[in-house]
């Protein structure tokens, strides 16, 4: 009996086809190429407004130029509770930050020139692009891990100091 070449090549085909559909897929693995380590450029200490009390000094990193600012903290898998970033601005106005790339729930804490406590983005949401305005003008902003801010008490109006290292 002869086969017609037509009904070869459909039965060639249609071997392939089932056989590349039942082809096991490789799942790929891709792990985080950018690894950003903490750097310790200065100290950081909060305080309460009426007393002047000292809430907590924390380790930071600045952000004072375009490339640190719009980076922040992004790509960081974590963040150490004694660790924060400071942004300082060369002006005072509103704020707004978002989560693009940022793998860690952070606290926003946005501060006014002379330094006082002005509005708070509790808990911002891990790679989220939700703009998160402060509620003041503001000249510095510090991220620390989100709910640091609750568990130290913080409050509008509290201070801040700052020295940065050498």
């Amino acid at each position: 009996m002869r086969i017609p070449p037509i009904l070869k090549s459909v039965v060639i085909v249609f071997g392939l086809v089932l056989l590349l559909s039942c082809k096991e897929e490789k799942k790929t693995i891709t792990e985080d190429k950018v690894v950003v380590s903490f750097k310790k450029e200065g100290t950081l200490t909060l305080k309460k407004a009426d007393s002047d009390a000292i809430i907590k000094t924390i380790d930071i990193e600045i952000a004072d130029d375009e490339y640190t600012t719009q980076t922040g903290l992004m790509y960081r898998t974590k963040l150490e509770t004694n660790h924060g970033m400071l942004f300082i601005f060369p002006n005072v106005q509103m704020r707004s930050f978002y989560m693009k790339n940022t793998k860690i729930p952070l606290d926003i804490i946005y501060i006014a020139e002379d330094l006082t406590i002005v509005s708070f983005q509790k808990n911002a949401k891990p790679m989220d692009e939700t703009s998160l305005p402060s509620e003041a003008p503001a000249k510095y902003v510090l991220e620390i891990n989100g709910g640091l801010s609750d568990a130290w008490q913080l409050e509008i109006g509290d201070k801040i100091s700052f020295e940065i290292l050498e």
